[in-house]
Protein backbone atom coordinates (compact mmCIF):
# COMPACT_ATOMS: atom_id res chain seq x y z
CA UNK A 1 0.00 0.00 0.00
CA UNK A 2 1.52 3.43 -0.86
CA UNK A 3 1.49 6.48 1.16
CA UNK A 4 0.97 9.87 1.47
CA UNK A 5 4.42 10.31 1.37
CA UNK A 6 4.99 8.28 -1.90
CA UNK A 7 1.50 10.10 -3.42
CA UNK A 8 3.34 13.18 -2.57
CA UNK A 9 6.32 12.27 -4.29
CA UNK A 10 4.77 11.15 -7.49
CA UNK A 11 2.80 15.00 -7.08
CA UNK A 12 6.44 16.45 -7.34
CA UNK A 13 7.69 14.31 -10.38
CA UNK A 14 4.59 15.31 -12.04
CA UNK A 15 4.58 18.83 -10.92
CA UNK A 16 7.87 19.15 -12.09
CA UNK A 17 6.97 17.36 -15.88
CA UNK A 18 4.28 20.02 -15.51
CA UNK A 19 6.73 22.85 -16.16
CA UNK A 20 8.91 21.26 -18.80
CA UNK A 21 5.85 19.87 -20.66
CA UNK A 22 4.31 23.26 -20.60
CA UNK A 23 7.06 25.30 -21.09
CA UNK A 24 7.69 23.07 -24.73
CA UNK A 25 3.57 23.00 -25.03
CA UNK A 26 3.04 26.95 -24.62
CA UNK A 27 5.55 27.93 -27.13
CA UNK A 28 3.67 30.13 -30.22
CA UNK A 29 -0.39 29.34 -28.30
CA UNK A 30 -1.87 31.43 -26.40
CA UNK A 31 -1.52 31.13 -22.30
CA UNK A 32 -5.35 30.42 -22.10
CA UNK A 33 -5.62 28.39 -24.87
CA UNK A 34 -3.21 26.28 -22.95
CA UNK A 35 -5.02 25.80 -20.18
CA UNK A 36 -7.96 25.17 -21.83
CA UNK A 37 -6.14 22.19 -23.98
CA UNK A 38 -4.70 21.22 -20.68
CA UNK A 39 -8.17 21.23 -18.90
CA UNK A 40 -9.90 19.00 -21.32
CA UNK A 41 -7.08 16.49 -21.22
CA UNK A 42 -7.58 16.48 -17.49
CA UNK A 43 -11.14 16.21 -17.61
CA UNK A 44 -11.21 13.46 -19.60
CA UNK A 45 -8.76 11.50 -18.09
CA UNK A 46 -9.97 11.92 -14.46
CA UNK A 47 -13.36 11.04 -15.56
CA UNK A 48 -11.95 7.69 -17.18
CA UNK A 49 -10.25 6.81 -13.87
CA UNK A 50 -13.51 7.47 -11.92
CA UNK A 51 -15.53 5.89 -14.64
CA UNK A 52 -12.75 2.59 -14.71
CA UNK A 53 -13.23 2.82 -10.43
CA UNK A 54 -16.80 2.58 -11.28
CA UNK A 55 -17.52 5.25 -8.37
CA UNK A 56 -19.35 7.74 -10.50
CA UNK A 57 -22.46 7.14 -8.77
CA UNK A 58 -20.92 8.55 -5.44
CA UNK A 59 -21.22 12.11 -7.28
CA UNK A 60 -24.70 12.15 -5.64
CA UNK A 61 -23.86 11.71 -2.29
CA UNK A 62 -21.49 14.31 -2.16
CA UNK A 63 -22.78 16.89 0.04
CA UNK A 64 -23.84 20.53 -0.53
CA UNK A 65 -20.92 21.65 1.78
CA UNK A 66 -17.88 19.62 -0.01
CA UNK A 67 -19.39 20.44 -3.38
CA UNK A 68 -19.00 24.22 -2.68
CA UNK A 69 -15.75 23.80 -1.54
CA UNK A 70 -14.93 21.83 -4.34
CA UNK A 71 -15.81 24.58 -6.96
CA UNK A 72 -13.74 26.73 -5.08
CA UNK A 73 -10.88 24.88 -5.25
CA UNK A 74 -11.19 24.48 -9.03
CA UNK A 75 -11.36 28.44 -9.53
CA UNK A 76 -8.48 28.59 -7.88
CA UNK A 77 -6.78 25.87 -9.76
CA UNK A 78 -7.96 27.38 -13.21
CA UNK A 79 -6.52 30.55 -11.95
CA UNK A 80 -3.38 29.14 -10.66
CA UNK A 81 -2.93 27.36 -14.10
CA UNK A 82 -3.85 30.49 -16.52
CA UNK A 83 -1.31 32.70 -14.23
CA UNK A 84 1.49 29.82 -14.18
CA UNK A 85 0.90 29.21 -18.33
CA UNK A 86 1.17 33.19 -18.68
CA UNK A 87 4.52 33.12 -16.63
CA UNK A 88 5.93 30.28 -18.73
CA UNK A 89 5.70 31.85 -21.68
CA UNK A 90 7.04 34.74 -20.58
CA UNK A 91 9.76 33.54 -18.38
CA UNK A 92 12.44 30.58 -17.72
CA UNK A 93 10.68 27.23 -16.66
CA UNK A 94 13.41 26.97 -13.86
CA UNK A 95 12.24 30.15 -12.75
CA UNK A 96 8.56 30.06 -12.99
CA UNK A 97 8.62 26.59 -11.36
CA UNK A 98 10.26 27.62 -8.28
CA UNK A 99 8.33 30.80 -7.32
CA UNK A 100 4.91 28.46 -8.19
CA UNK A 101 6.35 26.57 -5.46
CA UNK A 102 5.98 29.63 -3.13
CA UNK A 103 2.51 27.85 -2.47
CA UNK A 104 4.45 25.64 -0.47
CA UNK A 105 4.38 28.23 2.15
CA UNK A 106 1.86 30.14 1.61
CA UNK A 107 -0.58 26.64 2.38
CA UNK A 108 1.22 26.00 5.63
CA UNK A 109 0.52 29.32 6.66
CA UNK A 110 -2.77 29.11 5.35
CA UNK A 111 -3.26 26.27 7.02
CA UNK A 112 -2.59 27.31 10.55
CA UNK A 113 -4.90 29.98 10.05
CA UNK A 114 -7.98 28.47 8.24
CA UNK A 115 -7.91 24.69 9.15
CA UNK A 116 -6.21 25.21 12.86
CA UNK A 117 -3.34 22.80 12.31
CA UNK A 118 -0.77 23.62 14.65
CA UNK A 119 2.69 24.67 13.38
CA UNK A 120 5.81 22.26 14.05
CA UNK A 121 9.44 23.25 13.93
CA UNK A 122 9.59 20.71 11.00
CA UNK A 123 6.87 22.92 8.94
CA UNK A 124 7.66 26.21 10.08
CA UNK A 125 11.47 25.99 8.84
CA UNK A 126 10.51 23.79 5.80
CA UNK A 127 8.31 26.91 4.60
CA UNK A 128 10.94 29.29 5.68
CA UNK A 129 13.21 27.20 3.69
CA UNK A 130 11.02 27.18 0.39
CA UNK A 131 10.49 30.78 0.64
CA UNK A 132 14.17 31.35 0.78
CA UNK A 133 14.84 29.15 -2.00
CA UNK A 134 12.31 31.49 -4.36
CA UNK A 135 13.74 34.76 -3.23
CA UNK A 136 17.01 32.89 -4.73
CA UNK A 137 15.61 31.37 -7.42
CA UNK A 138 13.76 35.16 -8.32
CA UNK A 139 16.20 37.53 -7.49
CA UNK A 140 19.69 36.15 -8.06
CA UNK A 141 21.09 36.01 -11.26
Amino acid sequence: MMTWTVYALLSAFFGALVAILGKIGVRGVDSNLAVAIRTLVIVFFAWGIVAVQGNAAEVTKISRHSLIFLFLSAIATGLSWMFYYKALQLGEASRVAPIDKFSVALAIIMAFVFLGEKPTLGNVLGGALVTAGVLVAALVK
